[in-house]
């Protein structure tokens, strides 16, 4: 365990009440990253008795299914968007938001978006999910104004304004990082980005807000929502030594929409 976590962890167990949990260890599913390493710091919290099982998958495969199933008790690995659009969303429900994962807009030519010039090159990621809030992130940075009524699911056909006639392209997000070679402007999701070395408080021009629409959700069951353990399971996942750790670990680049 490493020091930072150590620090939080003695500053902490006093400041949880102890609470009747449930007798079996309650069944987690998330992916590697963040998200892990949180639900990881708040297992360790375990207040009197809390029992937390972590089961951590690649790219969260069927965690939403085994979750709707009974195999798993919570889900924390996607964002508010994803997990609306998600088929067994009537079965399930969102308990908490949990972590902000930021897309940015990198740059290694620019030192502010006020230096974009005419017909600069644009790359936003290629998959429709990255590239509706890529093109968002841009909408809210001003970089280029969308239809009305694009919402969250916006497509290059609705961006309306482009006053610097800006060469709009996009890429499979493994090849965004290398795209910063000779665009003016790259949208990277946070994961990718910090697999890169590029960590988004710091390196980018600009990044989410931290309750954006793409915040994380801690999904449960829809019949275990009002359950007396999930308001303590949140109760764990908010508590202040979670979000001095965020702090110290993470320096703004993972957000806390909470």
């Amino acid at each position: 365990m490493s020091l930072d976590r150590r620090l939080f962890l003695s500053a902490s167990m006093a400041s949880l009440a102890s609470a009747a949990w449930p007798a079996a260890p309650l069944r987690i599913g998330t992916v590697p990253g963040p998200q892990a390493e949180v639900l990881g710091l708040v297992r360790d919290l375990a207040p009197q008795g809390l029992q937390l099982q972590l089961e951590v998958r690649e790219h969260g495969r069927a965690l939403n299914a085994d979750l709707a199933r009974g195999a798993l008790d919570a889900v924390s690995f996607e964002d508010g968007v994803a997990f609306a659009a998600d088929p067994l969303r009537g079965q399930l429900a969102s308990a908490s938001a949990t972590l902000t994962l930021p897309m940015a807009l990198y740059s290694r030519r620019l030192r502010s978006l006020r230096q974009l010039a005419q017909g600069d090159t644009l790359v936003l990621p290629r998959d429709q999910a990255g590239l509706s809030r890529g093109l968002l992130l841009l909408h809210n940075h001003g970089v280029i104004t969308l239809r009305d009524d694009s919402g969250l699911h916006a497509k290059l056909a609705d961006v309306v304004v482009n006053r610097l006639a800006l060469r709009l392209q996009t890429q499979p997000a493994a090849k965004l990082f290398a795209a910063l070679d000779r665009a003016a402007l790259v949208v990277i999701g946070a994961e990718d980005a910090m697999a890169a070395g590029l960590q988004p408080a710091r390196d980018s021009l600009g990044l989410e807000d931290a309750r954006s629409p793409y915040a994380g959700v801690l999904a449960v069951r829809r019949q275990d929502k009002d359950s007396p353990w999930v308001a303590q399971l949140v109760a764990a996942y908010h508590a202040e030594p979670v979000k001095a750790f965020l702090l110290s670990r993470y320096q703004g680049s993972v957000r806390r929409p909470w």
